[in-house]
C-alpha cells in the first residue's frame, strides 16, 4: 500500500504517554467540565452521599457522576448503558472520571435520586451567565413545545380515543359474527370448522379487549383531566402544528436570553397548550436574573387576559400579538378591533361613527365587564356588515387598557416577533436534534424534568464555551 498514510502496526510494542493528562489539550471542553463541577458546593445543592459513610462498600463520590453525566449530554450521549461503555473505551471520559467506570446503574440511579440538586447546578450556570455580564439586558423571547415521552399513542387513552377503539372492536366483532352465520348455513367440512374455531377465539380475544378498556375506561373518567397513560403516567396527549397530527409527551416552556442566546429559565410541563404558562415562566426569568423590570416578547398562543395582566403586576412588560378567536370577520362583518374606545368619553366609535355608550357592569369567570352599545343600529346603512342581532354591543374588560398597551407595543415594533422567533426556535431545535429527535429516556414530569435541566445545562455550556472561549470560561469559574 505505497504511497498512502500507513497506520501503526498492531503487533508493534508502543509506549503510550505516561499521563493521562496528556491526551487532553488545554482547549479541550472537558476540562470545563472538569472545572465547572469541582467549583460547585455539591452539598448545599442537596447532592447525596457527598460525606461517606461510615459503613458498608464504598461509594463514587457525586461529583464524578456529575461530571460524567454533563459529559454525556454535551455530546449526545444521554443513556446511562452508553455511559458506562465511554467510561471504559473513552480516553476524555477516563480523564474526568480517573479511569473510573461506574457500571449503568449506578449511573442511572444517580441521575434518578438527585433530581433537585441537578437542577440547581443548571440554575448556578444561569447564575454565572449572569455574574459573567453575558445576561445584561433583561429581555427574553419565550416560546414552548412539545417533546416526547416514553409513552406510544396506543397506550395513552382519552374520551375520545377510548370511544373511537370500542366502535372499531364492536364494528369487528359484528363482522366475525355476521361470517359465522355464514359459515352455520354452508355445509360442514374440515376447512370451514377450522376457520370457524379461529373466528370464535378472535371473538373472545375482542371481547377480552372491550373489558379491559372498559376498566381502563373507569380509571380515566377519575383522573382530573380525563386522560390516561400507561407507561409514563404523567405523559398527556398533544396536538402539535401538523393537521390531525399529536403525540404523547411533555410541553417544555423556555426563556431565552435576546442577547447571547441563553436560556435562563426552563420549565416542563403536561399541560398541552401555552395559554396559562406566560406569567409563571416570566416571574421565573425575573428572579433568574435578578431585575426589577423584565421585558418578554412570546407568540399568540400566550395570549391570556389574566396571565398578561399578572405580568405587568410584576413589573413584566410583554409583547405578543391579540389571537383572534371570534368568527366575524371570517363572516365578513366587523371585528371589535375596527371599533375605537376614546378614554376621554368613555365611548366606542363603530365603523359607521356613530357612539356606543356605556350601559351596565357584569361578572364572568372572575372578571368585571362593561357593555356598551347604541339604539342606532336599526337605521344604520351597513348594519347588516356588523351585526345580526337588535344592536351591537361591546364588552370592554376593566383591565382593558393593559391589551390595548400590548397591542400599541407589537405596532410599534413589529420587529420584535421576528427576533423571537430567532431566539427562542434555535434553542429546541438544537436540543431536538441533540436527542436524536426521540423521546426523553425518564418516566415521570419530576424526572423528565431533571432530564431537561441536563439539557439546558448543556446547551448553556456549549454556548458560553462558543462565546468566550475555553480558557477565558474556566479563568472565570476558578475566580
Amino acid at each position: 500500500m505505497k504511497r498512502f498514510v500507513e497506520g501503526e502496526d498492531r503487533s508493534q510494542s508502543t509506549l503510550f504517554p505516561e499521563r493521562l493528562e496528556d491526551y487532553v489539550g488545554e482547549d479541550n471542553p472537558v476540562r470545563v467540565v472538569d472545572v465547572f463541577v469541582d467549583e460547585l458546593d455539591l452539598g448545599s445543592l442537596g447532592f447525596r452521599r457527598v460525606e461517606p459513610l461510615a459503613t458498608g462498600r464504598p461509594s463514587y463520590h457525586p461529583s464524578i457522576l456529575l461530571k460524567l453525566y454533563i459529559y454525556g449530554y454535551l455530546n449526545r450521549v444521554q443513556s446511562s448503558r452508553r455511559l458506562e461503555r465511554e467510561a471504559k473505551r473513552n480516553v476524555e471520559v477516563m480523564w474526568l472520571t480517573g479511569r473510573l467506570a461506574p457500571d449503568h446503574k449506578t449511573v442511572a440511579n444517580f441521575r434518578k435520586d438527585n433530581g433537585s440538586a441537578i437542577r440547581k447546578v443548571c440554575s448556578q450556570f444561569v447564575a454565572l451567565c449572569r455574574q459573567l455580564d453575558l445576561l445584561a439586558e433583561a429581555s427574553v423571547a419565550i416560546d414552548g413545545s412539545k417533546f416526547k415521552a416514553v409513552n406510544t399513542r396506543d397506550k395513552n387513552f382519552t374520551r375520545a380515543k377510548m370511544k373511537r377503539r370500542m366502535e372499531q372492536i364492536e364494528e369487528s366483532v359484528e363482522r366475525y359474527l355476521h361470517q359465522l352465520d355464514s359459515a352455520d348455513r354452508q355445509e360442514p367440512s374440515l376447512a370451514r370448522t377450522t376457520k370457524t374455531t379461529r373466528m370464535k377465539d378472535k371473538i373472545a380475544t375482542l371481547k377480552d379487549e372491550m373489558q379491559r378498556l372498559e376498566k381502563l375506561e373507569a380509571r380515566m373518567l377519575a383522573t382530573p383531566d380525563k386522560q390516561i397513560s400507561l407507561t409514563d403516567p404523567d405523559a398527556r396527549s398533544m396536538a402539535t402544528s401538523g393537521r390531525g397530527s399529536g403525540m404523547v409527551g411533555y410541553n417544555v416552556q423556555a426563556a431565552v436570553d435576546t442577547g447571547h442566546h441563553l436560556i435562563v429559565a426552563h420549565e416542563v410541563t403536561n399541560v398541552g397548550n401555552d395559554r396559562s404558562q406566560l406569567s409563571s415562566i416570566a416571574k421565573q426569568t425575573k428572579v433568574a436574573l435578578k431585575v426589577d423590570k423584565l421585558d418578554v416578547v412570546a407568540d399568540r398562543g400566550y395570549f391570556s387576559s389574566t396571565e398578561i395582566l399578572a405580568c405587568e403586576e410584576d413589573g413584566i412588560t410583554v409583547t405578543l400579538p391579540k389571537a383572534i378567536t371570534s368568527g366575524v370577520k371570517a363572516k365578513g362583518r366587523f371585528g371589535k378591533q375596527d371599533f375605537v374606545y376614546v378614554a376621554e368619553d368613555d365611548v366606542y366609535l363603530c365603523p359607521a361613527g356613530e357612539r356606543l355608550v356605556y350601559h351596565y357592569t357584569n361578572e364572568e369567570k372572575g372578571m368585571t365587564l362593561y357593555r356598551y352599545w347604541t339604539n342606532a343600529c336599526q337605521e344604520c346603512a351597513i348594519k347588516d356588515q356588523c351585526t345580526t342581532g337588535k344592536e351591537r354591543r361591546i364588552t370592554r374588560w376593566e383591565h382593558e387598557r393593559i391589551l390595548e398597551s400590548v397591542q400599541q407595543r407589537l405596532d410599534e415594533h413589529p420587529e420584535k416577533m421576528r427576533q423571537r422567533r430567532e431566539t427562542v426556535e434555535h434553542p429546541f431545535g438544537t436540543i431536538k436534534y441533540w436527542m436524536g429527535y426521540t423521546h426523553f429516556q425518564m418516566k415521570t414530569l419530576k424526572r423528565v424534568g431533571t432530564e431537561m435541566a441536563l439539557h439546558v445545562l448543556a446547551y448553556n455550556l456549549k454556548r458560553v464555551m462558543n462565546i468566550l472561549g475555553i480558557a477565558p470560561l474556566i479563568a472565570a469559574m476558578k475566580a
